[in-house]
């Protein structure tokens, strides 16, 4: 049935009592009002009356033959909650009166009555109805903002799609939901699958979905052909799996099933499925336009974590292929950048680092050099540098945080790459910094770097053996590292020594021609 009449509709009202006279005086007085009345002889009659069209509110008789008013009000309550309902009676007692107001009526009237108040009690009513519907609509709007802003709030597809799920369990009040997504050949695979905690319980096997028979249902379906949903009061069995059931364990079919397509751009990407197994509950046309309005949030945020993903990826080959540039650049450091970084992060992951953390750390360290391509020298020459060379080499932490600048999403590794010369006494460069205000990031990347610029080759001399990097990375703690940190680097490299001689591994981690 419809909602509440708006506009310039006239409000529709039933009036239903056997007495012929009294039906025909109310239509007659009601219509000079303005609403648009009609009239039954009975509750059977109302309830076929309701049937036919949109009432907002039923005027009934409480004694009445065939079915009374009482009868009919709870009928109403089944069928047509949002129908306001008011009760005449001309045996007016108090418990007459408590009995219809707990049965859901909204108010009585006593016989013989006035028209005036019957006008008065009706139009309170409508009144009613009017500021309930208005106050759901505000519900359904807060919530569907909810909804929109949990979904819209992350660009990781496994955080996207678990917000989905848990406002269609919350909101459609579920006891399954599934989300299918194109498999990039054409077909579907199952992407989530969660159940609500009071639904279908556990030891219970469900018949499950099979994605191609899902998509067959809802491509031939009615709704999916106008609006790309449909609801599937009964899954049958083409579009149902049985996985085969354990033992004794009770198989439960879905009782009710709506389905509405993500589409992307104009095409279908997949689904998103709610699934009633409660007994006698049934998805409604509300819960489809619901569900429809949250799949269309889902499908631009899952387009958004698809492009997010496919930058990420961009994003990983633009710093390898940097990396691999500024190692190629001297014959004696290749592979440097990735053997910092594979330090860094071990080492940013024994500090209790979040997982997030820990890869810019990695990343910073892969491009801790970057600036080296702003350093016109010889690299590759034998022997130390002038002094001369070295003021033009101090410059590339600058050049580094330069080069990364105007790349908006590379700023968080800056830090790393413009500090990881600095000391922890506060004599390194490009600015000087001393203890703590020397980011983290930059204290790691600095003992990764010292670690593996001793134990590689330059062109000037041999690479130093494990042991007597470590001595000296122990020598400058204090002066050139933080205290803490290399005493975590020390015992990570012994703990890594340990483990590989049980497992018959070489140490160092990296061995080198």
């Amino acid at each position: 049935m419809r909602g509440p009449a708006t506009g310039t509709t006239r409000p529709r009202v039933l009036v239903v009592d056997d007495e012929r006279v009294i039906r025909e005086i109310l239509a007659d007085f009601l219509t000079l009002e303005g609403f648009d009345v009609r009239t039954a002889g009975d509750g059977q009659s109302a309830l076929l009356e309701l049937s036919r069209g949109h009432y907002d509110l039923v005027l009934s008789d409480l004694k009445m033959p065939n079915m009374g008013g009482l009868e009919l009000l709870r009928a109403i309550q089944d069928h047509a909650p949002d129908v306001v309902v008011v009760i005449m009676t001309g045996f007016g007692t108090v418990e007459t009166a408590i009995g219809a107001m707990k049965a859901g009526a909204y108010d009585y009237i006593l016989k013989p009555f006035k028209v005036e108040e019957v006008i008065h009690t009706i139009r309170r009513g409508l009144e009613k109805r009017r500021l309930m519907a208005e106050n759901l609509r505000l519900r359904e709007a807060v919530s569907l903002y909810k909804v929109s802003e949990a979904i819209t709030a992350s660009l990781s597809l496994d955080e996207v799609l678990g917000a989905v799920v848990e406002s269609v369990l919350r909101e459609l009040q579920s006891d399954r939901v599934m989300v299918y997504l194109d498999d990039g050949e054409g077909g579907l695979f199952t992407r989530a699958d969660r159940r609500s905690e009071e639904g279908v319980p556990t030891h219970r096997s469900l018949l499950d979905l099979k994605p191609e028979s899902l998509a067959s249902h809802l491509q031939d379906s009615f709704f999916a052909r106008l609006q790309g949903a449909a609801i599937l009061p009964l899954c049958n069995h083409d579009g149902a799996q049985d996985q085969g059931p354990p033992d004794d364990t009770q198989v439960v079919r879905p009782e009710s099933l709506l389905a509405v397509a993500l589409r992307i751009r104009g095409e279908v990407r997949g689904y998103l499925c709610a699934l009633s197994y409660t007994t006698g509950r049934l998805f409604d046309e509300g819960q489809r336009k619901l569900l429809t309005i949250i799949a269309n949030r889902a499908a631009a945020s899952i387009e958004n974590a698809n492009l997010y993903e496919d930058l990420k990826g961009t994003f990983h080959q633009t710093i390898r292929g940097l990396a691999s540039a500024i190692d190629k650049m001297d014959r004696y450091t290749a592979g440097h950048s990735e053997r910092v970084a594979s330090y860094a992060q071990m080492l940013a992951e024994r500090l209790g680092m979040s997982e997030n953390e820990m890869e810019i750390v990695r990343q910073s360290a892969l491009m801790h050099d970057v600036g080296k391509i702003g350093c016109v020298m010889n690299l590759n020459k034998p022997g130390k540098l002038s002094q001369e060379e070295y003021e033009i080499f101090k410059k590339h932490p600058g050049y580094g945080k330069d080069i990364l600048e105007p790349i908006t999403f590379l700023h968080p590794l800056i830090p790393g790459v413009h500090l990881h010369h600095e000391r922890f006494d506060g004599h390194g460069y490009p600015l000087g910094l001393k203890g703590k205000n020397i980011p983290l990031m930059a204290r790691i990347i600095s003992v990764a770097d010292t670690y593996d610029a001793m134990t590689s080759d330059r062109a000037y001399r041999r690479a130093l053996p494990h042991g007597v990097a470590v001595s000296e990375v122990k020598r400058c703690v204090g002066s050139q590292f933080d205290p803490s940190i290399a005493g975590e680097f020390i015992e990570m490299l012994a703990h890594e020594e340990k483990e590989r001689a049980k497992s018959g591994l070489p140490f160092p981690l990296y061995l080198r021609d």
